[in-house]
Order: structure tokens, then C-alpha cells, then sequence
């Protein structure tokens, strides 16, 4: 039991008014606690976004680039890499907005907003995730195909393809991709939720504060 419960259990014991001290007190610790919280999220994006440029660079090696050349896929990248990083970016800057928001709020009403504001951002950052990397699988695997309905006539032997085998490929390929992005939700159910709740809790807490 940490100390706001033991608070919490204190105060529920005392009759009549309750004395303002123990109020102030009461929301402090969850004041305290919702800072924190918003801190660690704000914490967590950046580590997201370091670990996700080393990612790409460890994988972006010269076979990576020179098959981009290949296919003068170049402008596509870059612009594909620009925007993911103004997006991550954008939300790093939200995270941290309501982290100070939250540092610097001294009202409840204000504070149930801001938690209110927090969670929201975090769901809109988990669903862009999770969007923008069915778009990009999509995207991948019609490039293959058109790329395949391409090849010269000497390579068609070699990778011919009859309707079932395409069938066969776009369901297992619809397949892979659910399971991906479940695992990605998982990840993040379990990354950030854990946060989302102890938020919501701290909402709540300040709902009955506020009766």
C-alpha cells in the first residue's frame, strides 16, 4: 500500500468536515503521481525513437541502399523517413506539453483534463503505429507483386505463379500481417497500459476529491 492509499484510508476514517490539510495533501500524492507517470511516457517515446534510428541504421547497410537504387525507389524513402520522423517528433512534443502541463497544475478540474488529455494522446500515438505499419507491409507486398508481374521473360519461369498460388500468398500474407500487428499492440498494451491505468485511476481518485 503505498502513502496516497494510506491517506486515503486515514481520511475515510474521520467524521464531519473534512480538514483541508488532509485535502491538499490527498491530491498532492496524486498530483505527484500523475507527473511521474507522464514523465516515464515522455521518457519511453524518446527511447522509442533512439532505438528506432539505430535500428535503421544497423539495417540500412550498402545492400539496402544500392536495391533502393535499383528500383529508384530513393525519393520515396527519403520522404517516407521525413514524414515518420516529424510524426514521432510531433508526438514527443505532445508528450512533453503534458508532462509540463501537469507539472505546472495546481487546479483538479484542470489536472482531470490534462490526465484526460494524456491518455487520449498515448491511444493516438499507439493507433498511428499501428496504421502506419499495415500501410507499409501493404505497401510492400504490392510493390513485390507488381514488381513480379514485371520480371522479363527469362525470370517468369522461375517465379511463375498460378491464381491459387496468389490466393495462397495474399491470404498467408494477410495473415502475417494480423499476427504482426497483434504482437505490436501487445507490446504497446503492455508498454503503456500499465501507465494508462495507474492514470486512469489517479482520474477517478481526483472525481471523488472533487464530490
Amino acid at each position: 500500500m503505498d502513502e496516497l492509499d494510506l491517506l486515503k484510508k486515514d481520511w475515510s476514517k474521520q467524521q464531519g468536515n473534512y480538514p483541508k490539510l488532509t485535502y491538499d495533501q490527498i491530491y498532492k500524492m496524486i498530483w505527484k503521481r500523475s507527473n511521474s507517470i507522464v514523465k516515464w511516457i515522455f521518457y519511453i517515446s524518446i527511447i522509442e525513437l533512439l532505438a528506432a534510428t539505430i535500428l535503421n541504421i544497423v539495417f540500412s547497410g550498402d545492400k539496402y541502399w544500392e536495391d533502393i537504387e535499383k528500383y529508384n525507389l530513393e525519393g520515396t524513402i527519403t520522404i517516407l523517413y521525413v514524414v515518420s520522423y516529424i510524426i514521432t517528433f510531433y508526438f514527443i512534443f505532445r508528450f512533453y506539453r503534458n508532462y509540463k502541463r501537469i507539472s505546472t497544475t495546481d487546479d483538479a478540474s484542470k489536472l482531470m483534463n490534462n490526465i484526460l488529455r494524456t491518455r487520449k494522446t498515448v491511444k493516438y500515438y499507439i493507433t498511428y503505429v499501428l496504421i502506419s505499419t499495415g500501410i507499409t507491409v501493404v505497401g510492400i507486398s504490392v510493390y513485390m507483386i507488381l514488381n513480379h508481374s514485371n520480371t522479363s521473360a527469362d525470370d517468369i519461369s522461375k517465379y511463375s505463379f498460378e491464381a491459387i498460388d496468389w490466393v495462397k500468398f495474399i491470404g498467408a500474407s494477410a495473415l502475417v500481417l494480423t499476427v504482426f500487428l497483434g504482437l505490436i499492440w501487445l507490446f504497446y498494451r503492455l508498454l503503456y497500459g500499465i501507465l494508462l491505468k495507474k492514470l486512469h485511476k489517479n482520474y477517478k481518485e481526483l472525481k471523488k476529491l472533487e464530490m
